[in-house]
């Protein structure tokens, strides 16, 4: 077994052993969803979403690609595709990083911090910089059983390779 898929088996049993939950596309490693949670304190607070990664074959060298199935409102995921825009994972990614990070610190950072003057949604982008409290309503998790729904109905969507 090669390092770069020790790795990925490694990081992929250390975020099953976290408190996410882990659904495998197939029998390899390299495709899964990851049920998250919006961060606390938020406006993504109670919210609930489906997550599709997939890891390249030189992954951790190459960063993992990252997507939301399920509908979010922000400024750096794309509405269509669930892409998302994000420096740490699509520029300056890093062996030293593995995917406890991106579910624990760099997707909750996202969610708290919105970039709205490097968009994927520009009409998310243009709300946020217009009006923030319409925006924030918009965006706010109404936690109803609709949302928890979506993340088990939705099951693919395409993703942006990184």
């Amino acid at each position: 077994m090669s390092s770069p898929s020790k790795r990925r088996e490694m990081d992929l049993m250390k975020l099953m052993m976290s408190d996410y939950k882990v659904d495998m596309v197939n029998d390899g490693m390299q495709e899964f969803f990851v049920e998250f949670r919006g961060p606390n304190e938020s406006i993504y607070q109670g919210g609930i979403w489906r997550v599709r990664v997939e890891l390249p074959d030189a992954y951790p060298y190459k960063s993992p690609s990252i997507g939301f199935i399920n509908k979010i409102y922000h400024p750096n995921v794309d509405e269509m595709s669930g892409s998302v825009c994000l420096d740490v994972i699509n520029q300056t990614w890093s062996p030293m990083f593995d995917l406890v990070n991106v579910f624990e610190v760099f997707l909750p950072q996202l969610l708290l911090y919105p970039n709205p003057s490097d968009p994927l949604n520009g009409d998310a982008a243009a709300l946020m910089m217009r009006d923030r409290p319409a925006y924030e309503q918009k965006s706010t998790v109404k936690n109803t059983p609709n949302q928890r729904m979506l993340v088990s109905a939705q099951k693919t969507s395409p993703v942006t390779k990184s």
